[in-house]
C-alpha cells in the first residue's frame, strides 16, 4: 500500500487524493459528452454540475463519517468519506443545480448517472492503492495483506478482535493476513455500470431510464459487496447500514419507475 506519492511544500499528495483528482477530470468529460449526446446542456453547464457535485458530495461524506461515529471533530479529519453521506447531499446539490439552469431533468440525470459510476469506480482505486475498504479475510489467491490502511493493518488480532473474523487463533495476532481486495470488486463492478449507462446514452433510451437503471445497479452492486466489506456497523446478523440504504434507494428507484410508466400509459 502506498501512503504518500509526493511533497508540495507542506502538503502531503496520497494516491487517493490523486485518484479523485481523477475521477472528477474523468467525470468532467463524461458528462460534457452525455449532455451533449441527449441535448440536454453545454460545457457550462457541464462544469456547474460537476461544481455542485464534488462539493456536494464531499460535504456529505463528511458529514455522514461524523455522524457514523458521534464525532464532530472527524469532519476536520483526513480521512473519512462515506459513498452514501456523499451520494445524498451531491445528488441534492445537483438537482438544485438543475433546477436554477433550467435544464431537462431526466436527461440531466441520466448524463449524471452515469458520470457517478465511472468517478465511483476510479475513486476506489484510489482506496486500494492506500489500503482503505478491504474486505474479509479470504484463502482466494487473489487475496491481498495490507501492513497499513484504514481502519488498521489485516493482521490476525485485528481482524479477529475489530470484525470478529473467523481466523484461526493458531495464527499468531501480529501476522498479516490475505483480504478480499473489495475496493476492486467494486471498480469492476462500476466500471461495467458505467459502460451500460453510456451505452443507454448513446443509444438515446427513453429519458431516465439510464438514470434509473445506472442508481439501481449501484445499490445493488453496494449490498452484494458489504458481506465482503470488513465492517463494525453490522445491526442485524451480516448486514449493515449500507445496505439497508441500499435497500431504501432501490425501493425508492422502484416506485419512481412505476409512477414515471404510469404516467406515461
Amino acid at each position: 500500500m502506498i501512503r504518500e506519492l509526493f511533497h508540495i511544500g507542506p502538503l502531503s499528495i496520497s494516491p487517493f487524493g490523486l485518484l479523485m483528482v481523477l475521477a472528477f477530470v474523468a467525470g468532467s468529460l463524461q458528462l460534457r459528452w452525455g449532455l451533449r449526446r441527449l441535448g440536454a446542456g453545454d460545457d457550462e453547464d457541464a462544469a456547474a454540475l460537476i461544481l455542485a457535485a464534488g462539493i456536494g458530495g464531499l460535504v456529505g461524506a463528511k458529514i455522514y463519517y461524523a455522524v457514523l461515529y458521534g464525532d464532530w471533530h472527524l469532519l476536520f479529519d483526513r480521512s473519512g468519506l462515506v459513498w452514501y453521506g456523499g451520494l445524498i447531499l451531491g445528488t441534492l446539490a445537483v438537482l438544485w443545480t438543475i433546477r436554477r439552469r433550467r435544464l431537462p431533468a431526466w436527461s440531466s440525470a441520466d448524463a449524471g448517472a452515469a458520470t457517478l459510476a465511472l468517478g465511483y469506480g476510479i475513486g476506489r482505486v484510489g482506496c486500494f492503492l492506500v489500503g482503505d475498504d478491504y474486505g474479509l479475510p479470504t484463502a482466494l489467491p487473489w487475496g491481498i495483506k495490507i501492513p497499513y490502511g484504514l481502519p488498521g493493518p489485516t493482521t490476525a488480532g485485528f481482524m479477529r478482535s475489530e470484525f470478529g473474523a473467523a481466523v484461526s487463533f493458531d495464527v499468531p495476532a501480529e501476522q498479516l493476513i490475505p483480504v478480499h481486495p473489495t475496493q476492486l470488486y467494486e471498480t469492476i463492478a462500476a466500471f461495467a455500470i458505467w459502460a451500460l449507462g453510456a451505452q443507454l446514452i448513446r443509444r438515446r433510451a427513453a429519458p431516465g431510464i439510464a438514470a434509473l437503471a445506472v442508481l439501481a445497479l449501484l445499490a445493488v452492486e453496494r449490498f452484494g459487496v458489504e458481506f465482503l466489506r470488513a465492517k463494525d456497523d453490522r445491526f442485524i446478523g451480516p448486514f449493515t447500514l449500507a445496505q439497508a440504504i441500499s435497500v431504501a434507494v432501490v425501493l425508492a428507484l422502484v416506485v419512481i419507475w412505476l409512477r414515471r410508466r404510469e404516467a406515461a400509459d
